[in-house]
């Protein structure tokens, strides 16, 4: 009898149906643009009018991207990027309605629908500016290189001096609204003198270090963004921490036992200063050894900071550094360093640093004593560790000794030594005198 064929070869066939059915959900994407679409947030109160400029930056003068408007004013783009463990990317759609049409019946009719996938997730928003910072570094290449007095100047001369490279400042200044604007920022910084219908320009520092101190006052009100608050303010003023031990010490008369109290540095360490009013750790102690000598004697201890930042004091602290981060960030560096120095004398500033300045010396002798004192426990505890295993080396030599001494022994030797000789006499005492 014949036999049959299996069905096998129909399921090949259903196979590839399947895979060119499947075949027909394929979507191919197309191949990445040279210059993908970005997402950014603008403010509502931008014009029409408002353009995405390059201008040198006030810091370092590289090309950077401002938004420019000649109502509302000057505006820089903040990145803004997801956090790399969880990247993410952006889906833009774009909506084309058909022409000539209301919206109502518009929504009615299907849409042609143009959307892009944009592989990194950054998003760039726009923040306020003050365009002060744009035009400073013209106003400081006029400051003299020796005692020769800065000349008044018109702002076109000023403006003159910016990079011209990769910039867009002057068709920016033939709009007079742009040009008044950058103007009036000027005169905030210096002093003025009518030529004619012209104002001519020259700065004057002190009312530069009035603004910027300013700016800064307003920054630091309350409280500073977490990280800095947390990096900038909380930290740098931490002082080491402390563990207060109290104990009950026996009496000499009656055996009775009354508390006292120990202050151990959390560090295996303590030190104890009195400077004004205030205890700071000073003495060097270990809490492990203090412990171990009488475990029973330990009642209560609790874990202190030796020092505590006054309220006055990191609102100096927060004040310094708002001022810092904005010299860092939009002031020239050739004018950072007198800024700073100006901002440590009080006639000018109107702000007594002392109290802050008087902390630091006295948070930065705490951190000295209190390394010091760990460095004296971390070398007694190596002098005692060296002293053991001296008399562990000892102890073993001399084992490896006996061990040798005994195998370079004789087989005679080793039988003599376990003869009974308790009652017989010595060879020596056959020499002795009678």
């Amino acid at each position: 009898m014949a036999r049959t064929r299996a069905s096998k070869p129909k399921a090949a066939s259903d196979e590839s149906a399947l895979a060119a059915e499947q075949s027909t959900f394929i979507h191919t994407l197309p191949p990445q643009i040279p210059n993908p679409p970005q997402a950014f947030i603008l403010p509502r109160a931008a014009t029409a009018a408002a353009k995405i400029v390059t201008l040198p930056n006030p810091r370092h003068a590289k090309p950077t991207r401002y938004l420019v408007c000649p109502e509302t004013g000057v505006y820089e783009f903040t990145k803004v990027s997801a956090p790399a463990a969880t990247p993410r990317s952006w889906f833009f759609e774009i909506k084309e309605p058909s022409g000539g049409e209301d919206e109502e019946s518009a929504a009615d009719k299907p849409q042609k629908i143009n959307g892009y996938i944009s592989k990194s997730a950054d998003l760039f928003v726009a923040t306020q500016f003050d365009p002060l910072f744009l035009v400073l570094p013209a106003l400081l290449e006029a400051a003299p290189k020796a005692d020769a007095k800065r000349l008044f100047l018109a702002s076109d001369d000023h403006f003159d001096k910016l990079p011209e490279e990769s910039s867009h400042l002057n068709e920016l200044l033939r709009d007079e609204k742009t040009r008044a604007l950058f103007e009036a920022r000027m005169k905030a910084v210096c002093d003025t003198v009518e030529a004619g219908s012209e104002t001519m320009f020259r700065i004057n520092e002190e009312k530069l270090f009035q603004v910027i101190l300013g700016k800064a006052k307003k920054f630091a009100e309350g409280s500073l963004p977490k990280s800095m608050e947390e990096k900038f303010v909380i930290k740098p003023l931490q002082a080491p921490m402390v563990v207060r031990v109290r104990r009950d010490a026996p009496t000499a008369d009656s055996g009775t036992s009354t508390p006292s109290t120990e202050s151990v540095d959390s560090q295996a360490s303590t030190a104890t200063t009195e400077s004004n009013g205030s205890s700071v750790a000073s003495q060097a102690s270990t809490a492990a050894t203090s412990v171990a000598e009488d475990p029973d004697a330990v009642t209560e201890d609790a874990v202190t900071t030796a020092m505590q930042a006054s309220p006055q004091v990191l609102a100096l602290q927060r004040l310094r550094v708002a001022f810092n981060f904005i010299c860092a960030s939009y002031i020239p560096v050739a004018l950072t360093t007198r800024l700073k120095q100006q901002l440590g004398d009080k006639g000018l500033c109107g702000t007594d640093f002392l109290p802050l300045e008087t902390y630091l010396a006295e948070l930065a002798k705490v951190r000295a004593e209190a390394i010091a004192a760990r460095g004296g426990n971390h070398g007694r505890k190596h002098a005692r560790e060296e002293e053991e295993d001296l008399a562990q080396q000892e102890k073993k030599r001399k084992l490896e000794e006996e061990k040798k001494k005994k195998a370079m022994e004789s087989r005679g030797v080793r039988e003599l030594r376990k003869v009974d000789t308790s009652g017989m006499m010595k060879l020596s005492a056959f020499f002795k005198k009678k």
